[in-house]
């Protein structure tokens, strides 16, 4: 009967791993304004999300600055320097600003269930460069409007499912993994043999690690693969990638833990064999 008590909370822990750490996720990294600003800062400097928001501010303000006869000068002007703003510090201080909004935007989304996609805000962007061209003196530079651009990376079909299912992810994000240490702990204790339970609980955690890793990944072909026309899919692959990073290395490092966990017991016991 312990056996098969400890059995099956193992076979929880499995279970519990990968929800544990979707749960952590969504609790401590996604619904941190500063932890989800500092995950998306890094795509400040991908070529794909570069070129999205390069032209899509290009398009937005083409048109805008009444130059007469120069309006193709002017319009081609300001492409090229939001081309060499991109790769500028203060285009990433611009980008965080952005994204900071952008996660206001999302968490309200989630609150209220007004909105349908993930979107970025690129009006800092704009009043960044028309700042740095106004001060470099280029001609029409403060004709520039600083006008609202939201820039769309992800959409969510139901977002009244998504919402619900965010709370709960939230709500269960800090007791869940301690729960499921808990019956870890468990599953060794009431075992007859405690060796060889440490190692199916650590087989057990490095499971659970592998499911993770396959629902990420499974998450990410479903999302890649619908996404509407008028999104960039290298763009939307940069930004899932950036976004999960967290559940990825948190799968390799159960992967290891529980991988080392399982060959020290096994260990152990080999060497008590020997005389």
């Amino acid at each position: 009967m312990r056996t098969f008590f400890s059995a099956v909370l193992i076979t929880l822990v499995v279970l519990l791993v990968p929800t544990s750490a979707v749960a952590y996720w969504a609790d401590r990294e996604l619904g941190d304004a500063d932890r989800y600003t500092a995950a998306m800062s890094p795509l400040a400097e991908n070529p794909s999300v570069q070129g999205v928001v390069v032209t899509q501010v290009a398009h937005a303000l083409s048109g805008q600055i009444d130059a007469g006869p120069f309006q193709g000068g002017v319009d081609a002007l300001l492409g090229e320097a939001l081309r060499s703003f991109s790769g500028t510090p203060a285009y990433r201080t611009a980008w965080d600003a952005a994204n900071r909004a952008a996660h206001a935007a999302f968490l309200d989304a989630l609150t209220t269930g007004q909105g349908d996609a993930l979107t970025i805000d690129l009006a800092p962007v704009i009043a960044q460069v028309k700042g740095e061209l106004v001060a470099d003196e280029v001609p029409f530079a403060d004709l520039i409007p600083v006008t609202r651009l939201s820039v769309k990376v992800m959409e969510y079909d139901d977002l009244g499912a998504l919402r619900k299912g965010f709370r709960m992810l939230q709500n269960a994000g800090v007791w869940l993994p301690v729960l499921t240490v808990l019956l870890a702990a468990a599953a060794i204790a009431v075992a007859v043999r405690r060796r060889r339970a440490v190692v199916a609980t650590g087989l057990g955690l490095a499971a659970g690690a592998v499911l993770l890793w396959i629902a990420v990944y499974v998450c990410r072909r479903l999302t890649l693969d619908d996404l509407p026309a008028d999104i960039d899919p290298r763009a939307a692959e940069a930004v899932y990638d950036a976004l999960t990073a967290f559940l990825r290395t948190t799968a390799w490092l159960i992967l290891a833990v529980g991988l080392a966990a399982a060959l020290a017991a096994w260990l152990a016991g080999r060497l008590r064999r020997t005389p």
